[in-house]
């Protein structure tokens, strides 16, 4: 028996009125969510400052998001944080895509070979987002919690999808997030970031030189799906004093090489 055709649910009208259509209350408590997600925690007066919105309003958002799990209040202090509701939601959004479960293997195996931490990432909102990461056992190694987030042109994942990115998009992302140095080795011009893409995609994986943070250096190579589209990478990171450049140049064929096996198991293709 056929299934019967899905309800879409649209309005009639498919006109885009993005600011009509949106629901200021639901919008201002996402917001209130970002600023959680960001902190350590805050009390209802800094969330109030942080968002320039009323007492009473944030503390209504609040009460309605933590009726649901999405934050709660910690006592003493009267602090507010994430709930284990946006947890929830996080794992369902990471169910969307086998590529996490996919990468699992070929991570654990990359984190052997090289004795680094290896993350996973994708580009949301002109930042990398790390997926999932397996550590180190080294007591010095790198750490990327999932869920955080990072400048594209300052880590080695986000150089790694930026090099195969059509330049168009590059463009849109950087004029938007722009190029804030984060050390002295950062890279902080159009110019010379568009040279190290070209050397990314002739060795076929990127290079974070202490780029994001002194004393750390960073090797990813992208993931492509059906199309030969960048859709994620995969990467390794850790302390200079253990990878120095030409390990990193040496790792970067072990990079590349894992990297091609998750997207072959995702039904992807190289271009």
């Amino acid at each position: 028996m056929s299934n019967p055709p899905r309800l879409r649910g649209r309005p009639k009208s498919t006109t885009d009125k993005t600011e009509q259509n949106t629901v200021q209350a639901l919008d201002r408590a996402l917001g209130l969510l970002k600023f959680l997600a960001d902190s350590a925690g805050m009390t209802l007066s800094e969330l109030a400052e942080r968002s320039a919105l009323p007492v009473a309003t944030v503390f209504r958002a609040l009460v309605t998001l933590q009726g649901h799990g999405m934050v709660e209040l910690e006592d003493p202090g009267q602090v507010w944080h994430i709930g284990p509701g946006t947890f929830r939601a996080g794992s369902a959004f990471l169910k969307r895509t086998k590529i996490t479960e996919r990468a699992r293997a070929p991570m654990e195996a990359l984190r052997d070979a090289t004795g680094e931490t290896v993350s996973l990432g994708i580009e949301a909102a002109g930042e990398v987002l790390f997926l999932s990461q397996v550590e180190a056992t080294a007591d010095l190694r790198a750490f990327f919690p999932p869920g955080s987030t990072g400048l594209m042109h300052l880590c080695a994942p986000g150089k790694a999808l930026l090099a195969w990115y059509a330049t168009e998009r590059t463009e849109e992302i950087l004029n938007r997030r722009g190029m804030t140095r984060a050390t002295t080795l950062s890279l902080s011009s159009p110019e010379s970031l568009s040279r190290d893409l070209a050397r990314t995609r002739e060795r076929g994986f990127a290079i974070d030189d202490q780029e994001r943070a002194e004393g750390m250096r960073g090797v990813a190579a992208p993931i492509f799906n059906a199309f030969a589209e960048p859709v994620a990478a995969i990467s390794i990171a850790g302390p200079t004093f253990r990878m120095g450049l030409s390990d990193a140049t040496r790792f970067g064929s072990l990079v590349r090489a894992s990297a091609d096996q998750i997207t072959e198991a995702t039904g992807g293709q190289r271009p």
